[in-house]
């Protein structure tokens, strides 16, 4: 609790983080949109969605508080880096799989990242390149494999029937030199550190299209006020039940932002 965010009398938008969502093309907005969304309402301070400039107009009909950027490639993404305000990134939701992913994600191994879905997967062919990239210094990335995910990432560890899946979350923190959320109806919370949590608060009906997304960005919300990546992982996965819970049986992504509060 003591890690978490809490709002002070003399805080501002600046003082709350700048989080920042990256949008797939004009026709794959929509999980951008809902992560982004969710960030916002677990307290960033300030959220932007980075686009290609074909999804700007698209996005720009849904949002009203969420800022938008034109970055259409690794050579803009490094440019508009050099603002050391833009401190937390969520990449995957809707993105697209690949080269671009890759790029991107490597561009962003000084700041803070919650690497989800296409984020994960474009790295299947050589994860290890992305663990090496975040190897120094604090924990900065978050990863958000369901089973399909990790075992891609981590093929040996998914594969060994004598390792719980809290083993199994443990070991692979520690290679990723990152935080897991080895994502399930018990959702297993790793830092490389060797800690772990389970968390039980899911309701079932939180399995729906486009829940991740909004558990992305309720975890880029955290660590964009100065959660450590652990810790934003952990109250992020808990955040998620809850408004799962107040949001009721039923329930669609797009009903799930409305219930995100901050911690």
């Amino acid at each position: 609790q003591a890690n978490l965010p809490a709002a002070a009398t003399d805080t501002h938008k600046y003082k709350r983080g700048h989080l920042v969502v990256f949008s797939g093309g004009a026709t794959a907005t929509g999980a951008a949109r809902m992560s982004a969304m969710a960030g916002l309402k677990a307290g960033a301070g300030l959220v932007t969605i980075a686009s290609p400039e074909q999804a700007l107009a698209v996005n720009a009909g849904f949002l009203t508080a969420i800022m938008l950027r034109a970055v259409e490639d690794e050579v803009s993404l490094r440019e508009w880096l050099s603002d050391k305000r833009l401190s937390t990134f969520v990449l995957g939701p809707g993105f697209g799989a690949g080269e671009k992913a890759r790029q991107f994600a490597l561009a962003l191994n000084d700041r803070h990242l919650v690497l989800d879905a296409d984020g994960i997967t474009s790295f299947r062919d050589d994860p290890q390149l992305m663990f090496d990239a975040f190897a120094d210094g604090p924990t900065r990335l978050v990863l958000t494999p369901h089973e399909g995910e990790f075992a891609r990432l981590f093929p040996d560890i998914a594969a060994d029937g004598a390792l719980s899946k809290v083993e199994k979350a443990r070991a692979a923190a520690t290679r990723a030199h990152a935080a897991i959320i080895y994502k399930g109806a018990d959702s297993v919370i790793a830092a490389p550190d060797g800690r772990a949590l389970i968390n039980a608060n899911a309701p079932p009906w939180l399995a729906t299209a486009g829940s991740g997304d909004v558990l992305a960005g309720i975890i880029g919300g955290l660590m964009a006020q100065g959660a450590p990546a652990f810790e934003a992982a952990a109250a992020g996965v808990w955040l998620h039940g809850v408004a799962g819970q107040r949001a009721g049986k039923g329930l669609t992504a797009e009903d799930l932002v409305a219930h995100v509060t901050p911690v």
